[in-house]
């Protein structure tokens, strides 16, 4: 199984800068069994720290099996919702960064 605890703390590097020079947003992570993430977008650069910092855009609540599942293509987000196995506040915005953050 994927490690997501990992997944997270490496977005850093698999985020261009270039795409988020303008934007400003902060995303909690609260993934059972693997901890809490907290991702912030500011001037160009991403970081994640663990904990949830700070007032969040967005948040994701689900387990470690469930965000591994969804990561790699086995399990559908949206099926994820309905069935009560993903929670997202404000998953608008969580969607604008979705594909850019290898969620989708």
């Amino acid at each position: 199984m994927l490690d997501v605890r990992q997944f997270l703390l490496d977005l850093p590097n698999r985020v261009n800068s270039e795409d988020i020079r303008n934007d400003q947003a902060t995303f909690h992570f609260d993934i059972a069994d693997a901890g809490q993430f907290t991702i912030r977008l500011q001037n160009g650069q991403i970081s994640v720290s663990e904990g949830l910092l700070g007032e969040a855009n967005s948040s994701v609540k689900t387990s470690a099996e469930a965000f591994a599942k969804i990561l790699a293509g086995d399990l559908n987000p949206m099926m994820a919702m309905m069935s009560g196995k993903l929670s997202v506040r404000n998953p608008g915005e969580l969607l604008k960064y979705a594909k850019m953050f290898g969620l989708m």
